[in-house]
């Protein structure tokens, strides 16, 4: 099992799998949870499918049959046939009682070859060459491994990033639709108020107004969340149009848990480890340049069968032979001096492999700068969710107030209107304060290599 496919199990057993659940009550369509998402994203993403196809190809070429270490065999095997007529002239030859030497004729002589032979090659030693080389595919196929995990993590960053969104609008979808109820309300109260002689047709058309625009805030938030579902559904490669809605449940990770995987995210992030594997390869690549400087011993075999069927002549009768062969041998091949390029090929490796322990340490640096933004975005953004969470408290609080003095005549309609958007912007921006201390939570999982191991 490939380490694509050991993510793809670990999340199947992290995550409870459970598919599309129906939700009763607010909306007809069904869930589509976190855990059906990661599912659907690992078994269907164009991206995740071609990381696979990359495995399968590294996994391949660090196989036995590509080491080299496997002799070489041949088979030949070819067939003649011949039928010759031939007429043979004598002039100027006698026989001993003085005749002429009367001419031969030979018709339908049939003459035939067969061969076939075995031919058996094997390196004994080639200067170490093909063992670093096998090594090497060995570390390219880790190296794809980092490569397939890297995709992964991406997709599912690039998954909540639209699935999260999808959340924050449909919670904002409720707040604007109630925002609304409580316009059009608003509206047939002034209408009933106008009526009795309680307030002017402004009051109305102000009412009428507000009514209005709350309308096209709903709309326009239906026009964002069918587009960022549609962009989930590329994402899961399903059909366009699929409904479904988001789990809008979020939970975070206890701080403490946090200071051990940055305690260890050197270790953990996957851009690191792909460092470290290019600088093994690095090294496999100068000893394999330093096998040019080293002998080569092969060591062949081979066995041939021959049957030749010759035809008769004037002169000769037809004969047939049989032969069978078989030989050993060994060559031994040290090139003494190559005009420098193995020389060449060995500095320019050390170089190379100076260069990735440079990048080793940029990369190293990097990430301990990057986990550490990562989190300080992240105390932040938990922080500002927890005081959006208390201002659509309070906000709440003081349009209930607002309602009743309202309600009473105690205020105008414009501070009763004001107290509304208080409270609705509250909420939409609790609801994005969720969101992305979520995601920055997400993104700090990925630095400190954490993202694969934990459920949601």
């Amino acid at each position: 099992m490939n380490k694509l496919n050991k993510y793809i199990f670990q999340y199947y057993f992290l995550s409870l799998v459970s598919f599309f659940v129906v939700e009763i009550g607010f909306a007809q369509d069904p869930i589509l949870t976190k855990s059906a998402a990661i599912t659907l994203a690992l078994e269907s993403n164009f991206g995740i499918q071609m990381a696979a196809n990359d495995i399968e190809i590294a996994e391949n070429n660090a196989a036995v049959l590509n080491s080299g270490y496997l002799p070489s065999l041949s088979a030949t095997a070819a067939a003649d046939y011949s039928n010759t007529n031939s007429n043979f002239e004598y002039p100027g030859q006698f026989l001993e009682g003085g005749e002429p030497r009367p001419d031969a004729e030979i018709n339908e002589a049939e003459a035939r070859r067969y061969n076939s032979g075995l031919n058996l090659s094997y390196t004994l030693f080639d200067g170490l060459g093909r063992h670093y080389n096998y090594q090497r595919l060995k570390e390219q196929y880790k190296l794809s491994e980092l490569q397939a995990r890297e995709t992964i993590e991406n997709t599912l960053l690039q998954l909540f990033s639209v699935y999260y969104e999808i959340a924050r609008l449909e919670e904002n979808e409720q707040v604007l639709t109630e925002t609304l109820q409580i316009s059009s309300q608003r509206v047939t109260r002034a209408e009933y108020a106008f009526e009795y002689g309680q307030n002017s047709k402004l009051d109305i058309l102000n009412a009428q107004v507000d009514l209005t625009n709350d309308s096209i805030n709903v709309l326009n938030n239906n026009l964002q969340l069918s587009t960022a579902k549609r962009d989930l559904n590329v994402i899961l490669n399903q059909d366009l149009e699929t409904k479904f809605r988001a789990d809008t449940i979020v939970t975070f990770l206890p701080r403490l848990t946090f200071n051990s995987y940055v305690e260890n995210a050197l270790v953990n992030n996957v851009s690191l480890q792909q460092a470290k594997s290019n600088l093994t390869i690095n090294d496999y690549d100068i000893k394999v340049s330093k096998s040019g400087y080293l002998p080569t011993l092969d060591l062949t075999g081979t066995y041939g069968w021959n049957y030749n069927q010759s035809a008769p002549s004037a002169f000769f009768g037809g004969t047939n032979s049989k032969t069978n062969a078989l030989g050993l041998g060994a060559s031994l091949r040290w090139n003494l001096f190559d005009g420098g390029s193995t020389t060449t090929r060995i500095k320019n490796a050390k170089i190379v492999y100076q260069n990735q322990e440079l990048a080793i340490k940029q990369v190293a640096m990097q990430t301990n700068a990057d986990v550490k933004n990562a989190l300080a975005a992240y105390d932040n953004r938990l922080r500002i969710y927890e005081i959006q969470e208390q201002n659509v408290r309070t906000n709440q609080n003081n349009f209930e107030r607002s309602i009743e003095q309202f309600q009473l005549g105690r205020i105008s309609s414009i501070e009763f209107r004001q107290a509304q958007i208080n409270l609705l912007n509250a909420e939409t921006n609790k609801n994005l304060a969720k969101y992305d201390a979520k995601l920055a939570e997400l993104q700090l999982l990925q630095l400190t290599g954490q993202l694969l191991n934990v459920a949601f």
